[in-house]
């Protein structure tokens, strides 16, 4: 029997606690390094600020967490000879944990905790079956499919560096790397999730269709794919729908490697 390893603690603050946190570090960051030099100490404390950001789930929570530090250091004056283009400072870590290329799939918005309750009702998988997250950010996506199947084989693509950093270490248990999704094979994967944009779907569907075994699973949070027909839908009531879609062919397999 597989056993499953025991799963890091999640850590959980409430609002407003994560921003307190986040202002705070980054303070206590720019205040110990700002005598030895300024600009790195500035560039350091908003980088903490961006890392602290993750310790919310909704987005405008995190964009106060991260935006936090910058806006008061340049508020108070606590950088009196700072040239104009030091405004870049506060955003450089922003940019590097949500690159431009990723906001145009979806931002970072985490898998709620139970978001995908009821989807081992529907979907059967055997021990060692391959499940992938495609942008699975910090990985909270990993951790609730992982409470579902631990005898499963997991495995996360993410295109932003930090983010695919943060889910390997948050998920032991499962394969992490840094990857464009659109360009990772989707092939002998048994089960596929995302949470993107509704602008993605059809894509991602026709990349399912072109990669994915008959019988494999399609699982999307919140948006569906257009002019589909979903298996089923599962979820949490009054949450984000869970969109269950099985790949057309033979029903009875649970998505084993396509031979061509």
């Amino acid at each position: 029997m597989l056993s499953s390893p025991t799963p890091w603690p999640r850590l959980r603050l409430r609002w407003p606690l994560p921003a307190l946190v986040g202002w705070l570090a980054a303070w206590a960051v720019f205040a110990g390094l700002r005598h030895a030099a300024v600009l790195p100490a500035f560039g350091a404390a908003c980088a903490v600020g961006t890392a602290c950001s993750a310790l919310s789930t909704a987005w405008w929570r995190r964009t106060l967490v991260a935006a936090g530090f910058p806006l008061s250091a340049l508020a108070l004056g606590a950088l009196p000879a700072l040239p104009g283009w030091a405004w870049l400072l506060a955003v450089a870590p922003l940019l590097l944990a949500y690159p431009l290329r990723a906001w145009r799939d979806a931002p970072f918005f985490p898998t709620p905790a139970n978001a995908l309750e009821g989807l081992d009702r529907v979907v059967a998988l055997p021990a060692g079956a391959r499940v992938l997250d495609v942008g699975c950010g910090l990985g909270h996506g990993l951790r609730a499919l992982h409470r579902l199947w631990p005898a499963a084989a997991f495995e996360g693509v993410e295109w932003s560096r930090p983010l695919a950093w943060g889910a390997a270490w948050r998920c032991r248990f499962a394969r992490v790397r840094r990857a464009d999704m659109w360009t990772a094979s989707w092939a002998d994967v048994h089960l596929l999730y995302l949470f993107q944009r509704p602008e993605s779907m059809a894509r991602a569907w026709a990349k399912a269709e072109a990669e994915m075994a008959p019988g494999s699973w399609f699982v999307s949070l919140e948006f569906e794919v257009p002019g589909g027909k979903p298996l089923a839908r599962a979820g949490v009531p009054g949450a984000r729908a869970l969109w269950i879609y099985r790949l057309p062919g033979n029903s009875g397999s649970t998505g084993g490697p396509r031979r061509r």
